[in-house]
């Protein structure tokens, strides 16, 4: 029912799509406000980017929030609001899923791969990492299945080490697979504007 219902509010949000650059952008505005975009490789369909962004209590639009995708890098003369750039040697925690998985990287995290403990707190409905030598601690939930009201399963959870970067998998549930098999078919039937001639917009 749940799977039904966030589907459901997919195809009813009013949607823009555009193709730039190899990539398929979706805009979703909901009747409450809150905006979503989406941007998908146009030829393997896989999902790139996600971020969402909310009203403020006084209906200012908020920053976008970023849900999947690589953090944009600050190149030089470009200092973000916060005027402050990050080390280049601190962890660096992104998601970039697959087909059928939902996964993570954390970089630059030089520990061999027994440092590493990865599991689920199904009380929080959550996924904990940290370090035998204490040297990081994330925590960090799958909006993906609180949005399907799916449970977390410790037995869909992985991880591997290379290269100084963590990677952690979790299998999608069938529910989630099947229901981004449906968005992509109800994609296809938005219609799409092309470079920068505009949007197109469908509910």
């Amino acid at each position: 029912m749940a799977v039904t219902g966030w589907l459901e509010s997919l195809r009813t949000a009013e949607k823009t799509a555009l193709l730039q650059d190899g990539r398929r952008k979706v805009h979703y505005l909901f009747p409450d406000g809150k905006e979503m975009a989406e941007e998908y490789d146009e030829k393997t369909s896989e999902l790139l980017v996600r971020k969402w962004r909310v009203k403020s209590a006084l209906g200012a639009m908020g920053q976008w929030q970023l849900e999947v995708g690589e953090p944009a890098s600050l190149g030089p003369g470009n200092l973000g609001p916060e005027l402050i750039k990050e080390s280049n040697a601190n962890p660096i925690f992104m998601r970039k899923d697959t087909k059928m998985s939902f996964q993570w990287r954390i970089r630059n995290l030089p520990y061999p791969k027994d440092v590493y403990s990865v599991c689920v707190d199904q009380k929080e409905r959550c996924i904990i990492v940290r370090t035998s030598n204490k040297k990081y601690y994330k925590k960090f939930s799958i909006p993906d299945l609180d949005r399907h009201q799916l449970p977390l399963d410790d037995t869909s959870l992985s991880f591997a080490h290379a290269n100084c970067t963590l990677i952690i998998s979790y299998q999608k549930p069938k529910e989630v697979v099947v229901a981004e098999s449906e968005l992509q078919k109800e994609l296809k039937k938005v219609k799409t504007a092309h470079g920068n001639d505009g949007d197109c917009k469908t509910q």
